[in-house]
């Protein structure tokens, strides 16, 4: 979006990146944003939902700075990243990270390794590792005899299947060994302390972490990774994204069985808005901050949660 030199010379070089498929060149000469006509704003929202854009590269005059800033914000709550050209002045200091392509300075909103290949690689690799080995020495027994266990106690299905939201808002079945009676409101209603609808079985592996643990089969299909952002009940992504600032940048990563959040306390029932607001910051500092070794500090404090017993696990 923009027309001037530095826009049309990434222009150029985004058409020539081979890793990168190139849309198209939105706005006209004139103008790119206007401060007075919103629908501008929302008919680049709309198109690049349309055509499933993941990013845009704006070139804006710096005095149309605060119209760039609610482009970014709107373009966030849908997973859009939007990406500014060569330096802007009034932008807030260390508020944006410099990236290069082709020699041609472009700021980014967050820092992310995972948008590197080999990073991606290595994340996926050690995913597949962790849930195959979980899967060959832990589920092959485990889910035998925690079936038994919840048909002995309450009638239904033994695995709990709900849809969650994934890597940029899309949705998938999230797994989980079934703690509940069956139950109409399960995808409406979180489970609160001493809710009647645990079962006691149910209890025991809430609070000992059980229930997650068919996620690891989610994790070897690619729908999760061991650690990065808790999935989320869709109703709940709809509403907190309307609620909680950088809400759905947490969706930029894969969900993850554990995470930053988790292992700082904020895990199991979400009583307040702010307690939502923390999880999203750490979300977004663990994104901002990954690497695989952190993701071990993370699996390894989870274990150590697990072992002392949760507060928040019920």
């Amino acid at each position: 979006m923009g027309f001037d030199d530095n826009a049309l010379k990434l222009v150029e070089k985004l058409k020539k990146k081979s890793n990168s498929y190139f849309v198209g060149h939105l706005g006209h000469e004139e103008t790119v944003i206007s401060n007075t006509n919103a629908e501008i704003l929302s008919g680049y929202i709309d198109y690049a939902k349309k055509n499933q854009v993941k990013e845009l590269y704006i070139s804006i005059p710096q005095q149309e700075d605060s119209s760039a800033a609610a482009l970014a914000e709107e373009a966030e709550k849908h997973c859009i990243r939007v990406n500014f050209i060569a330096p802007q002045q009034n932008f807030e200091a260390g508020f944006y990270h410099i990236r290069y392509i082709g020699g041609l300075p472009v700021l980014l909103r967050y820092r992310e390794p995972l948008r590197r290949l080999h990073k991606q690689a290595i994340k996926r690799i050690f995913d597949i590792t962790v849930s195959s080995l979980v899967i060959i020495f832990i589920l092959s027994w485990l889910i035998p005899l925690v079936s038994i266990l919840i048909k002995l106690e309450s009638k239904g299905p033994v695995f709990f299947k709900q849809l969650r939201s994934g890597r940029d808002n899309g949705s998938f079945t999230c797994l989980k060994f079934r703690s509940m009676a069956v139950n109409e409101v399960s995808d409406k209603i979180q489970a609160t302390k001493n809710d009647r609808r645990i079962t006691k079985i149910g209890a025991f592996l809430r609070k000992t972490s059980l229930d997650e643990f068919p996620q690891f089969l989610n994790v070897f299909i690619g729908d999760m990774s061991v650690v990065g952002p808790r999935p989320h009940m869709l109703r709940h992504t709809e509403e907190y994204s309307g609620q909680v600032s950088h809400y759905m940048v947490r969706l930029y990563l894969k969900p993850g069985l554990t995470g930053w959040a988790q292992v700082n306390g904020y895990r199991g029932e979400i009583k307040n808005i702010e307690l939502m607001k923390q999880r999203v910051e750490h979300d977004i500092w663990y994104m901002e901050n990954w690497s695989i070794l952190l993701d071990i500090k993370i699996m390894y404090l989870t274990l150590i949660n697990i072992l002392k017993g949760e507060e928040n696990a019920y």
